[in-house]
């Protein structure tokens, strides 16, 4: 039992470390100058493999699981879950440019423009990919997902999207800034929604695949 408790602690503590680090990192974006906040997702992905390491997570027990994909879909609810940030893209581009008079697919497209070859579409693909397991492994699978060994889902919840949200802070338009912010605030709940019902950081992945692949396809055809 006290091998147990004490596997629990470490794990417990590397679960605080890397929450902490990943807000430290996030914080930067308060200085436009700063480049590293985009870091934190990187600490979180290593703190995820770190904290399961150190706990002796079973394959069966962990926050991402390959073999258990279609099995943990038909959960009750995660389908729709899925589905649903497809509608939150749409929503989101055709309210940003009619309230923003055509400004916000530029704002966006600015935002994610340093990590994203919109003129390469086989390199995009890949990217949009890579970019959103790599979130959702950091955000999902470690932030929200071990922080709720600790706390109540729903405030790790708010408090990861919180984090995520500011991650994706951009110079511009501060009635535009917000909105943006906002909607990924949103987006970023509902993903949160599916890790809990289904306990894997890959079904997020591919909700949140769906989600940008549809907004930059739309961003790229109509605006």
């Amino acid at each position: 039992m006290k091998r147990i408790n004490d596997k629990s602690d470490r794990s417990s503590v590397f679960t605080i470390i890397g929450i902490a680090a990943m807000l430290l990192l996030t914080l930067t974006k308060v200085m436009p100058s700063s480049q590293i906040a985009g870091y934190s997702v990187f600490v979180g992905i290593a703190f995820f493999f770190i904290v399961e390491a150190v706990a002796k997570t079973q394959n069966v027990e962990s926050g991402l699981r390959f073999k258990t994909v279609l099995a943990d879909m038909k959960k009750p609810g995660v389908i729709l879950w899925m589905l649903l940030p497809i509608v939150s893209a749409v929503a989101t581009l055709i309210a940003g440019n009619l309230i923003f008079s055509g400004e916000f697919v530029s704002h966006v497209m600015g935002r994610t423009g340093s990590i994203l070859s919109f003129d390469k579409i086989p390199l995009l693909i890949g990217q949009v990919i890579i970019a959103a397991l790599g979130e959702e492994i950091a955000y999902r699978g470690f932030f929200l997902g071990k922080a709720m060994k600790l706390f109540p889902f729903w405030l790790c919840a708010v408090i990861s999207s919180v984090v995520f949200a500011a991650g994706h802070i951009a110079v511009g338009n501060v009635g535009l800034v917000i909105y943006d912010i906002a909607t990924v605030f949103i987006d970023s709940i509902i993903y949160a929604i599916i890790y809990h019902k289904s306990g894997n950081c890959l079904l997020s992945t591919i909700s949140h695949i769906l989600c940008n692949a549809t907004g930059i396809a739309i961003a790229l055809i109509f605006f």
